[in-house]
Parts: C-alpha cells; sequence; structure tokens
C-alpha cells in the first residue's frame, strides 16, 4: 500500500461508506442523523464527502444524476481549460464533446440535462454547507471542529473557484439556515464581488486552518487553498493580493526539483516540489467505488504507441488528444519540459510516426505508463494541482505587474527555467524583459511550457488578454469564455437566473 487518500461515498446521509486509498470501504449500514456522525471519528468519515468532486475518476453518481469530478478526463480542467486553447489539437474522430471543447465551442452546453453538469455544483455547494453547520454543532473537540471546517471550507471555496470560472457568479447556499427552505428556489444571481468574496473568505479559512502536512496522504493541506486562493486572485487580476498570497506559499520551504519529469513519474511523485496531488493508484478498474486512477494515456496515446502498460488507445489511429505543432515548436530545442511531447516515434509495426507521415501532433507523455502490474490498467501517476515551478511563475507575473520586470521577478522566472527546461536553454533573452508589456508576454510564454497539460491555459490565456488570438493562431475561433447556463435551470428560476453573456 503506497498511500492513503480520503475518498468518502456517502448516500443521503443514511448509508454512509469511508474508503481510503488502497483500503477496503469500511461501510457503516443504515444510520440515521440520531446515532451518526456523533464521535469525533463519525465526523472525520462525515468530512470526507467534501472530497468527492476533487477525485480522478469518470465521476460520481448523484441524486441530480451522474457528475463529473473536476479532474474528470471528460468534462474536467483538461478538457475544459487545456482543450479549447492552442497547445491541443481539434479533434474529429467522431465529433461529441472530443470536437466541441477541442474547437472551443461551448453552445452545446445550453441544451445539456442534470447529468455530468457541473451547474449542479450549486447544489453540492448547499450540501457542503449543511455539513459545515453539522461540525459547528457537534461536541467534538474545537481542534477537530477548526481543522474538519477547514476541509469543508476548501472544498466549498475550490467548487466555488470552478464555478466562477465556468459560469460566473453563480446562487449557491452559503447559509445553513436557508437550506430547505423558499431560498434553496432563488436562482438569482449574486454580485460578482460578493461571490468573489465568499471564496477568498473560505480559501482564507482553510489556508489558516488545514495542517500543512496532514496525518492522511491525500486531504487538502494549507499550499493548496493558498495556491486555489492565488489562481483566484490572478484570475480576477487583483495583483497586490496576488503578491502577498505568492510570496506565503514561496516561504513555507518547499523547493523546485531539477528533473521536470519526476513531478509526472509514479515513483518520485512526492517530491520537494509537489505540494498536493490528486492522490492515484495503480492497477485500477475505474469503479466509480474504487481509487482515483490516472487515465490519460488511455486519451493521448495513439492506439499504434509502443506504450509500456497501456495496451491500446481510447480511439483507432491517432489519439484524441494531442499537441499541436506550434506548441510543440515554441519550446526551444533543449528545454527538457517538451521531451513529454513526443513528436516522433516507431510505432508498434516499425514504422516511424512523424509530422512528415501524417502524425496529427506530438504525443502527450506527460504521464509515463510505467507502474502497476497489470497491463490493460489505468495509471497511478498522482496529478499535481499545486507545485511550487507554476506558483513561482504566477508571482513573477503578479510582481511584473505592481512593479515592473524587477530583479526578483526575473530571477523567479529563470530559477523555473534552469531547474525545469536545463542549463542549456540558459536565462531569458534581455529582450523579455525590456519592459512591463515585454515580460508579461514572455511570463505566459514561460507559464506554457512549464503548465502544459495541467488545467490553467484558457485561464491564463484569457487573464494575458490572448485567448483569442492564440485560438485564431491554430485554426480555433474564440466565442464566449464561459459556459451556457443549462436552459432547464433558466426555466426552473422562473425568469431569475440570467443566462450567461453571448449565449
Amino acid at each position: 500500500m503506497k498511500k492513503i487518500i480520503s475518498i468518502c461515498l456517502i448516500a443521503a446521509a443514511i448509508t454512509v461508506s469511508s474508503c481510503k486509498k488502497g483500503l477496503e470501504p469500511q461501510i457503516y449500514g443504515s444510520l440515521s442523523t440520531t446515532n451518526f456522525p456523533k464521535t469525533e471519528a463519525d465526523f472525520v468519515n462525515y468530512v470526507t464527502e467534501v472530497y468527492k468532486p476533487f477525485q480522478s475518476k469518470w465521476g460520481y453518481n448523484d441524486p441530480a444524476g451522474y457528475q463529473n469530478d473536476w479532474f474528470s478526463p471528460e468534462y474536467g480542467d483538461i478538457m475544459m481549460f487545456d482543450y479549447p486553447t492552442d497547445n491541443l489539437n481539434i479533434w474529429t474522430g467522431w465529433g461529441g464533446i472530443f470536437t466541441q471543447f477541442s474547437t472551443a465551442s461551448f453552445t452545446f452546453l445550453a441544451n445539456q440535462g442534470t447529468g455530468n453538469n457541473h451547474f449542479e455544483k450549486i447544489r453540492f455547494v448547499t450540501r457542503i454547507t449543511q455539513i459545515i453547520d453539522d461540525v459547528n454543532k457537534s461536541t467534538i473537540s474545537d481542534d477537530a471542529k477548526k481543522e474538519l471546517t477547514a476541509e469543508a471550507r476548501m472544498s466549498r471555496g475550490w467548487n466555488m473557484y470552478y464555478l466562477l470560472q465556468l459560469y460566473g457568479p453563480v446562487p449557491v447556499i452559503l447559509d445553513a439556515s436557508k437550506i430547505n427552505t423558499a431560498a434553496e428556489t432563488d436562482l438569482t444571481r449574486p454580485t460578482r464581488d460578493a461571490f468573489l468574496a465568499s471564496i477568498v473568505a473560505d480559501l482564507t479559512y482553510a489556508a489558516a486552518n488545514l495542517p500543512k502536512t496532514p496525518s492522511e496522504y491525500g486531504r487538502f493541506n494549507q499550499a493548496i487553498a493558498l495556491t486555489v486562493l492565488l489562481r483566484t486572485y490572478m484570475n480576477e487580476k487583483d495583483f497586490v493580493n496576488a503578491e502577498k498570497t505568492g510570496r506565503q506559499i514561496i516561504s513555507m520551504g518547499y523547493t523546485l526539483v531539477n528533473d521536470y519529469a519526476s513531478l509526472f513519474n509514479e515513483s518520485t511523485e512526492r517530491n520537494t516540489e509537489t505540494m498536493w496531488a490528486v492522490s492515484c493508484v495503480p492497477d485500477q478498474d475505474g469503479n466509480e467505488n474504487h481509487a482515483s486512477f490516472n487515465p490519460w494515456d488511455f486519451y493521448t496515446y495513439p492506439k499504434d504507441y509502443p506504450g509500456n502498460r497501456v495496451k491500446d488507445s481510447f480511439a483507432g489511429g491517432d489519439a484524441p488528444i494531442s499537441c499541436t505543432w506550434s506548441f510543440y515548436n515554441s519550446f526551444d530545442a533543449a528545454d527538457k519540459r517538451r521531451v513529454l511531447l513526443v513528436a516522433s516515434y516507431t510505432n508498434k509495426s516499425g514504422v516511424v510516426r512523424n509530422q512528415a507521415n501524417g502524425l496529427s501532433g506530438p504525443v502527450v507523455a506527460k504521464y509515463p505508463d510505467n507502474g502497476g502490474a497489470t497491463i490493460d490498467a489505468y495509471q497511478g501517476n498522482d496529478i499535481p494541482k499545486a507545485r511550487l515551478g507554476d506558483v513561482m511563475l504566477l508571482l513573477a507575473e503578479a510582481i511584473n505587474q505592481n512593479s515592473g520586470p524587477t530583479a526578483e521577478a526575473i530571477g523567479l522566472v529563470n530559477q523555473v527555467r534552469l531547474a525545469h527546461g536545463g542549463a542549456a536553454i540558459g536565462n531569458m533573452p534581455l529582450s523579455a524583459t525590456a519592459s512591463k508589456a515585454a515580460f508579461d508576454t514572455w511570463i505566459l510564454k514561460e507559464e506554457g511550457w512549464e503548465t502544459y497539460f495541467e488545467g490553467y491555459r484558457k485561464m491564463d490565456l484569457v487573464r494575458h488578454g490572448q485567448w483569442q488570438n492564440a485560438l485564431s493562431s491554430v485554426g480555433k475561433t474564440a466565442g464566449p469564455y464561459l459556459f451556457p447556463v443549462p436552459t432547464y435551470e433558466i426555466t426552473a428560476s422562473k425568469g431569475k437566473l440570467t443566462q450567461t453573456a453571448g449565449y
């Protein structure tokens, strides 16, 4: 058993189970609110419900219908924030969501039902609000209340962060006294300032009360709270608070690794740089009630790719997810970060595949398929969601926005370049730091090279004002940045819930 993650499956607060990574679920059976949760151990199990959207699985069952996690391979952060950018190719293999997301065409989501629909996370926020209230009304110790509340508020703030990036401010219940009242039917959008303040309040509380190193690997920690808070400020262009938050993170004692590829390799996934990751287990079958898994080789390896453990791709021919040649060619040829994009390989039949003979794009091999004992099972590579290299570049961007290209900001970028790209690429060219605008343009390049296929590209491009230009450069057309609200929700609101602008 290599590590533990806390993921809980709670069904309507009656039948409750708690499962930890690598362990069999503990089944409590039929319970009522009069006997569960009562003890501190009960509440630890109860609160693990809040982790449900932050797994790497196909999704989870919910009263509103089957829902995807934020890190699911389909409808997850890669599909929503990396696929509709200049980094990944358009996929037309069979249409459907792969073509729609890869072309940045989101109109189809207006007709989506309750299943596989992130808008339904507004109801999950209500569920977390109830959990927070139950914890604070309990008789467990004050220290336990603080930490468990921090876990729940981390989840609520992170859910709302993603909802804001997808739909703008949306109606949520943050006061438990409103649950099961007429307030739940009021779908009026809050103001952006009010919604944002709630995200910041939750993440700030989480950062102040979560441990740096939790007792169980996979539970939320201080660094993930601060990292999501940093990205919240960055995306709102509140660079003053972003700089303060970024400085707090880099003072926590994490250090860059010198081998970029090791960040995504199962044998070295616990390291000095990764601050929090989605915890995955090798040899998983994808069952909802089993542990999280890393599915990406299934989507990024072509069918003829000579993988070590993955026998076949998701589809025949080229993989549904591949890198664009223009992004690949934007790297310095000596940049070690580019090694995880495979531009040429000899397939299972002994034929060389590359751009010259029709390979649609470099193979995204960021998560090597070298773990586990079972061929055709999913991988166990953990998926980083808070790591120092990303934070250092964001901090450099914030400093530049506040003070221009200072020596400190330039140093932060160069540290990441040299540690991860390798000494051969050297420091940034002097022209990159000639002005605030020039440095901002270069930082966006570094963010692309550093965090490709990690679920940030669309947000980074929009923040820098480059999303539309980036899409045009690879033959894509940008529509509205945000997703449409599903029509059934607008109908249910009786006119109170407004549609996203542009739809």
